[in-house]
């Protein structure tokens, strides 16, 4: 009687979250059937048969967490079928029912009225496993929240949102009802209900990174900074845009500083290593992670062979995996096997950064905010854009002189923006 277990679906997974069983008791199953959805520390995947047969038990409910290598489900003739474990959100054909698109909404996780309990109509609204989950603990009614993903998808945050206004209207509310009671004789200040902390689960995403970057506090940091004029890399950027107009692919700063790194990396290969306990990996193929914030934590999709592929690959590619990772539809092969990183925070105004290696890389590029600096050229003031990077060496992989000169070349690079495309 075949037993299926929790697998591994990650290179840094040590558990899963039963999202959602997609395949019922007494359903036969063929081999590559996907029985479930997988909650994993960074995406959501399908937990997949291995045999033929009756699925005859469902041994985790919905919402668990599960270790690695403990059975999940068992997988037999039919004879032996018992109900379900019962405990979580509904975990029956409901749940798999088509999602219907919802028109997109004027707000996130603006609900219409509060509910005491989730309603069958949840069932058909588009959302991820975790929002699903966290909606049913809280006792919302997912289809009278406001989604602001894509087509309406409803995302953990917007779950949140919905759970802290029906706090808030709830808080009113009884304020209003209890007002006069609310009054002390002492005259010490009154202590309200929205006063109290606020206690948020750690998500799977979030819990791994932290342990993670715990790890990366090890490792023997240094930092170096580079101040790149990018006044021609800015008009390089404008000339490849016009020329990709009627493709409708657009370059940004960040496709042109990966294609810059990935050029760097494989004139200097001893930088796109890795760190192996008693040895050091270096790698034959330069794969560039990029850092992409999501409502449930970091995330670090990977654009493979950066160094092989075109300015306009690496951006469409890095379009299409951020969206993905927003969506926490990324699969593992997208988010594995990085030889380098680039963190990014030049969008939000942040002029410079440090970054925090993600092991075992030997090093992460922070990214700022190009910004305007007077310069005296031919004896006259002008603003030059200028951008800062800043380069976080792992020191038992590289040397100061060797760190110093990859951020030489690549700093050349930026402001020679045609080294970027041969």
């Amino acid at each position: 009687m075949p037993e299926v277990v929790m697998p591994r679906l990650s290179d840094t997974m040590e558990e899963g979250t039963l999202s959602r069983w997609l395949k019922n008791v007494g359903d036969p199953v063929h081999k590559g059937d996907v029985l479930a959805e997988i909650e994993t520390d960074k995406a959501t995947m399908d937990l997949e048969a291995f045999d033929d047969g009756v699925l005859e038990r469902q041994l985790v409910a919905v919402g668990t967490s599960v270790p690695i290598g403990q059975p999940v489900a068992v997988i037999g003739d039919g004879s032996a079928t018992v109900a379900p474990v019962s405990a979580g959100p509904p975990s029956d054909d409901k749940l798999s029912a088509p999602e219907t698109p919802e028109p997109p909404p004027a707000a996130r996780g603006t609900i219409t009225a509060p509910t005491s309990a989730p309603i069958s109509g949840a069932a058909q609204v588009r959302t991820s496993p975790l929002a699903r989950k966290l909606a049913h603990d809280n006792q919302l009614d997912l289809a009278a929240i406001a989604g602001s993903g894509p087509r309406g998808r409803i995302s953990r945050a917007d779950v949140e949102d919905a759970i802290a206004q029906r706090k808030a209207t709830q808080t009113v509310a009884e304020d209003s009802a209890q007002a006069p009671a609310r009054l002390p004789s002492t005259g010490a200040a009154p202590t309200f209900a929205e006063d109290a902390d606020e206690v948020v689960p750690l998500g799977a995403i979030r819990g791994v990174a932290a342990r993670r970057l715990s790890e990366s506090q090890a490792v023997p940091h240094f930092f170096m900074t580079a101040v790149v004029n990018v006044e021609r890399l800015i008009a390089f950027r404008a000339e490849v845009n016009a020329g990709l107009a009627e493709s409708g692919t657009k370059v940004s700063i960040n496709d042109l500083v990966v294609r810059g790194c990935a050029v760097a990396l494989r004139a200097h290969p001893e930088v796109n290593a890795s760190w192996g306990g008693d040895t050091l990996l270096l790698h034959r193929h330069v794969n560039i992670g990029i850092a992409v914030p999501t409502p449930a934590g970091l995330v670090v999709p990977v654009i493979l062979d950066a160094d092989r592929k075109q300015l306009s690959t690496i951006a469409a590619e890095t379009l299409e995996l951020a969206g993905r990772a927003r969506a926490a539809h990324l699969t593992v092969n997208e988010m594995t096997g990085g030889t380098f990183t680039v963190s990014n925070l030049g969008m939000f105004g942040i002029d410079q950064f440090t970054a925090v290696i993600n092991p075992p890389e030997a090093a992460i590029l922070a990214v700022g905010a190009a910004t305007d600096v007077p310069v005296v050229r031919d004896g006259l003031l002008v603003a030059v854009p200028m951008l800062k990077i800043t380069l976080t060496v792992d020191h038992r992989v590289l040397d100061g002189a060797t760190a110093a000169a990859f951020l030489r070349d690549l700093t050349t690079i930026l402001e020679q923006p045609l080294r970027i495309v041969v």
